[in-house]
């Protein structure tokens, strides 16, 4: 019995699958590294990595007067709705508080109280022994490089415009059929 093999083609064909597979692998690992900083933080630290950095960004000096609402949802780049939750149980436990701004009342500050700083002053050397045991096999310049890829990355993820490229997903699949149409014809 004779049984021939044949190719299919992959679904999307302009996506190049050896390269997709570790794009795939890639944001895979991201989404794992995630979730084992949120497991790790709430079981090591016993707050979630978002607490955390409400924390450390409201106790930056050049926020001392707090900062709005939206704007600190913007720094973290996290959704309001994220942001009220841990800012409910920051403020439960006395570590934040929301304000009116002075200049426009319909704006909410949101402040780190001294209780705040005092937590935050505690959390910090565990946070640090965390980074240090989980960054430990890493060099400086692993470090460093890890960094700027991740800055990168994020970068390239706020550029993401889906509508615009399914339109050039098109326009190159339509090119690489094409031209695996021809090489075939060739053959």
């Amino acid at each position: 019995m004779h049984v021939e093999a044949t190719v299919t083609e992959p679904l999307e064909p302009s996506y190049d699958q050896s390269v997709s597979a570790v794009h795939n692998r890639l944001f895979f690992r991201l989404f794992q590294s995630g979730n084992t900083l949120d497991r790790q933080a709430n079981k090591e630290l016993g707050v979630s990595p978002v607490h955390w950095a409400v924390l450390g960004a409201l106790s930056r000096p050049q926020v001392a007067a707090g900062m709005s609402f939206s704007d600190l949802a913007d720094y973290l780049v996290v959704s309001r709705q994220s942001l009220d939750g841990v800012l409910k149980r920051l403020e439960r436990d006395g570590h934040a508080v929301r304000v009116a701004d002075t200049a426009d009342r319909r704006v909410k500050k949101v402040v780190m109280t001294p209780e705040g700083r005092r937590a935050w002053g505690i959390l910090q050397p565990k946070i640090y022994e965390f980074y240090r045991q989980a960054l430990d096999g890493f060099k400086f310049d692993d470090k460093v490089a890890l960094l700027h890829f991740l800055n990168r990355l994020n970068d390239g993820m706020r550029e993401v415009t889906l509508t615009e490229l399914s339109t050039e997903a098109r326009a190159a699949a339509s090119s690489e059929t094409g031209r695996r149409k021809a090489k075939a014809g060739r053959a």
